[in-house]
């Protein structure tokens, strides 16, 4: 099953009318950039999804520093952005992949079987010599119908029970880098280290130069899991665990779900355990 859009498939679609194209350029540190970005220049015919805004709901005590947005609200979201099921969709970012993997994820979640991700990016768009503008389209609302696909969503009170269980046969991946899984450097959450007994598969080797890496690709990546159990994937907040779902996806993976809350969710209740260092 593919997951993901070139650009030159991309550039033929852009006078067909059952394409939506999204602008999910954002940049961490500076949560206006993006949008700044997409005034600036964009895909003609793209609307723009703020991370924090449309693709997240604002932060409390627990659930994470980017909690999944309100279904409702995120509903309205893609009405007026034209989207429904007889639409395809294909969301895009600076060329780094997690955003546009964000919009994907929770897109897919809503139940919509039609969303892609744009191999490269905005970035890869532009060096091609494809077209931009500033024109920001009209809206054209559409209706559409929420089907929530709850196998893809993983809850704190199931991460929790399989950590507690050391029998349990599910396997949790921590989607963040060498350093900050193994508690080496934590420049963002309350301590150091990762949710006991996951192991470590950092997002960006899903990747190369923007484009998702190939099913065979993937698959050598993960070939030491078994593909039978189900597979709880997170990160930082999750953003960057998104696309390592794809990627897990791609290598054939079945039953995968997001920890949306991730490890700033799990270190949010300081009764919590973790663990540093390598698994093994």
């Amino acid at each position: 099953m593919n997951f993901v859009v070139n650009k030159d498939w991309l550039a033929e679609q852009l006078q067909n009318d059952q394409v939506v194209i999204i602008d999910c350029r954002f940049e961490l540190g500076n949560p206006d950039k993006g949008e700044e970005l997409y005034r600036e220049d964009h895909i003609p015919g793209a609307y723009y999804f703020h991370l924090e805004k449309h693709l997240s709901s604002p932060v409390t005590k627990h659930g994470g520093r980017h909690p999944l947005p309100d279904m409702d609200q995120f509903k309205l979201e893609l009405e007026k952005a034209g989207i429904d099921h007889t639409k395809t969709v294909v969301a895009y970012d600076g060329g780094e992949g997690q955003f546009a993997s964000r919009f994907w994820w929770l897109l897919t979640y809503m139940g919509h079987e039609k969303v892609y991700v744009l191999n490269e990016g905005f970035k890869g768009w532009v060096q091609a010599g494809y077209p931009t503008t500033k024109e920001v389209p009209t809206y054209q609302t559409a209706e559409f119908e929420v089907n929530i696909q709850k196998e893809m969503l993983a809850s704190y009170d199931e991460v929790k029970a399989a950590v507690e269980d050391k029998k349990n046969a599910l396997l949790l991946i921590d989607s963040r880098d060498e350093a900050r899984y193994v508690g080496e450097i934590e420049p963002i959450d309350r301590i150091p280290g990762h949710i006991p007994g996951a192991i470590n598969k950092f997002w960006g080797e899903g990747l190369e130069q923007g484009s998702f890496k190939n099913e065979e690709e993937q698959k050598k990546r993960f070939a030491e899991l078994g593909q039978e159990g189900p597979i709880i994937v997170y990160c930082g907040s999750g953003v960057t665990a998104t696309p390592n779902v794809i990627a897990l996806k791609m290598a054939g993976f079945k039953q995968v779900k997001l920890y949306a809350g991730s490890y700033s969710d799990w270190v949010s209740y300081e009764e919590n355990p973790v663990e540093k260092g390598k698994k093994g």
